[in-house]
């Protein structure tokens, strides 16, 4: 490689770290400002998709979200009616790049959830039922969607309108989830079924009847 271009990939790599760095969206940038709250230590990546009505959104502490993520609630930046608490983010949350979670009504993450990158949540979906009118201007009807503290959801898991995950849930990669998921338990497939459930004092059964033991907290 050429000292010109070594040159050029260095001005290039040094720029695009600063631009990353400016970018970033911390409390006590302007962009920060603008949500319903944005807590101490968070943080949201540089570049984000789309950002919209963030005044309904509110994030916690010490919560991290990816480069090119989504967070939007309503249907429109002009939208004249939208809740106080659209989307609600949790302390210490992990959400990976290029998520989207698109509140209409109610979207809530507890703390402690870490997302993989590429998953989508929605409390909303379209209709199919009026044959006449294209199925993207038939609304459908808003479900609000909580996940609970501790959840794990993995790369490019969909969560649909109406689930409500309990405490310390996976969700495998890939999984499509809609409904309610107790506590303790694994998720997988499309859609997703409970492959594996803590039980007290056995441990994580599966459906096969195999059994992996209880692990003390690190």
């Amino acid at each position: 490689m050429s000292r010109r271009r070594r040159w050029v990939s260095a001005t290039v790599q040094a720029a695009w770290g600063w631009l990353d760095r400016a970018g970033e969206i911390a409390p006590g940038t302007r962009a920060a400002d603008g949500f319903g709250s944005f807590g101490a230590g968070s943080c949201i990546g540089f570049p984000t998709a789309t950002l919209m009505n963030v005044g309904s959104i509110h994030l916690g502490t010490r919560t991290l979200i990816g480069r090119q993520a989504t967070l939007s609630v309503g249907y429109s930046p002009d939208d004249a009616v939208l809740p106080e608490r659209g989307l609600v983010i949790g302390d210490r949350c992990v959400i990976g790049a290029r998520t989207s979670l698109t509140a209409h009504e109610s979207i809530v993450l507890g703390n402690d959830v870490w997302c993989g990158q590429d998953v989508f949540v929605s409390d909303a979906s379209h209709g199919y039922q009026e044959v006449a009118t294209p199925i993207g201007r038939q609304f459908g009807t808003h479900s609000p969607v909580v996940i609970g503290d501790g959840c794990w959801i993995g790369h490019g898991a969909i969560v649909l309108p109406g689930t409500r995950l309990g405490r310390n849930v996976v969700v495998a990669a890939g999984s499509v989830v809609r409904g309610e998921v107790d506590d303790h338990a694994v998720v997988a497939g499309v859609p997703a079924r409970v492959v594996r459930r803590h039980e007290p004092g056995v441990g994580w059964v599966a459906a096969s009847g195999d059994v992996r033991p209880e692990l003390p907290s690190a």
